[in-house]
């Protein structure tokens, strides 16, 4: 039991004493979802020991260059390419956003700087400003939907998700579609198997039924 510190191993009858500390995390107020009835009253009462808030990112700006330094290094690592130099107009355009999705919204952002730019400095795209996510200011004619969830996009504009999504393709079709291994497309984005498979489900992005032509013959025997 959490309140007592003690378990039991599944089949056996010993009841062994544990000196751990839980830490639950969450997005959600947790006393609002009590009441809205949407979260047990007992476990809130149980996990609410030591809340720790984390303020919205837009509140602690000061963070956001070391954010983006991190990023820029993590991602210029997975593609193998020299770290990219992030200008001082750049990082004031990203301290001035608003960044509704936070830290992950952040990393995407520059994830996504990362794989267009091609220059020596981190380019954030004409598309995207300070104040937000572009807004096509184009007739509704030549307007097209986006994935589930995104807003509509015009021209060559591509939204986060649709970067992620081709990305995720171009590494598979790389890797001839192996998920696994040293080699295979989770490794080279850095992901876990499962963390992969889920992002696929995530797109639609299914294996196609033919194998590649560009796939080299497999040995017999």
């Amino acid at each position: 039991m959490i309140q007592d510190g003690e378990l039991e191993r599944v089949g056996g009858t010993t009841t062994l004493k544990t000196d751990v500390r839980l830490v639950a995390a969450t997005n959600r107020r947790l006393d609002e979802e009590v009441k809205a009835g949407r979260f047990r009253e007992d476990l809130w009462y149980r996990l609410n020991v030591f809340p720790i808030t984390t303020p919205p990112l837009r509140q602690r700006r000061e963070d956001i260059p070391r954010l983006v330094q991190h990023f820029v290094e993590k991602h210029c690592g997975k593609l193998g390419r020299p770290v990219l130099r992030v200008s001082q107009g750049t990082m004031r355009d990203l301290q001035a956003h608003e960044w509704p999705g936070n830290v992950r919204e952040l990393e995407a952002v520059v994830e996504r700087a990362v794989i267009t730019s091609t220059g020596p400095a981190l380019r954030i795209g004409d598309e995207w400003e300070a104040g937000g996510p572009p807004v096509p200011a184009v007739p509704e004619a030549s307007a097209r939907p986006g994935p589930a969830g995104e807003p509509a996009t015009a021209g060559g504009t591509k939204t986060l998700t649709e970067f992620e999504r081709d990305h995720i393709v171009a590494t598979l079709e790389q890797t001839y579609w192996r998920l696994e291994g040293e080699t295979g497309a989770a490794a080279l984005l850095g992901l876990n198997p499962s963390t992969l498979r889920s992002r696929m489900r995530k797109h639609g992005i299914r294996r196609p039924a033919t194998r590649s032509r560009a796939e080299p013959p497999r040995r017999e025997g």
